[in-house]
């Protein structure tokens, strides 16, 4: 894998950051400050310190700041559902609609059928129930085949990120190895995927500067 978006989404900021916002200015420039140090992971090999550090520009990137707690997962599945709609609404060249649908398609749908990025096969784990998970794991699989099947962009990405968001869990929380040999299959798929989809983010934003992307959580304050 060899995505190296960082350069020239720098090139494009550097020449455009007249024309943004403050609020919005703020959030790309950080954003593609993380989004180098994780592409310097990619190259060197750590799929663990890639994904974190790709996660940590999609946070910067993000219109809200993300519920940092297994517990509020469903919170943060509203606030994705926003952010992609708002997304989608941006893209009006498709850029993500291709990338979900002709580049991706396969690392997607192997995504999406391992369990070990679906949140109640843990939840099983801890809680003792067996194989209760099951059920739920096949009504998922169902929703995301037929939305794959319906091309419903918005649907997929919001079952991707909860699925990645799981994995982020995993990794954040010390639930994981480093560089173990347990979870490399849902790591490369995830940095893949992360790899190609934050920076079409960075740049739909840089695109339509006049929409409401958020106010920081955190601007910087002057002493």
């Amino acid at each position: 894998m060899s995505i190296q978006q960082h350069e020239a989404l720098k090139a494009r900021q550097r020449a455009e950051r007249e024309t943004f916002p403050d609020t919005l200015g703020l959030r790309v420039h950080r954003a593609i400050s993380w989004l180098g140090r994780a592409e310097k992971e990619v190259a060197n090999g750590d799929l663990d310190a890639a994904f974190i550090f790709y996660w940590v520009t999609f946070n910067a990137a993000y219109a809200g700041e993300l519920i940092d707690s297994q517990s509020d997962t469903s919170n943060a599945r509203e606030d994705f559902r926003r952010y992609f709609g708002l997304l989608l609404k941006a893209d009006s060249k498709r850029a993500i609609y291709d990338a979900v649908w002709t580049r991706f398609a396969g690392p997607i749908r192997v995504l999406l059928d391992n369990p070990y990025v679906f949140s109640p096969f843990w939840q099983a784990q801890r809680d003792g129930s067996g194989a209760s998970w099951k059920t739920a794991f096949e009504r998922s699989q169902a929703t995301a085949h037929s939305a794959l099947t319906r091309q419903d962009t918005q649907t997929i990405l919001q079952i991707i990120f909860d699925r990645l968001y799981v994995l982020r869990n995993q990794i954040m929380h010390g639930g994981a190895t480093w560089n173990s040999a347990v979870n490399r299959d849902q790591l490369r798929d995830g940095v893949e995927i992360l790899a190609w989809l934050i920076p079409t983010f960075i740049s739909l934003k840089m695109d339509q500067p006049e929409l409401d992307w958020g106010q920081p959580f955190y601007p910087v304050v002057e002493a």
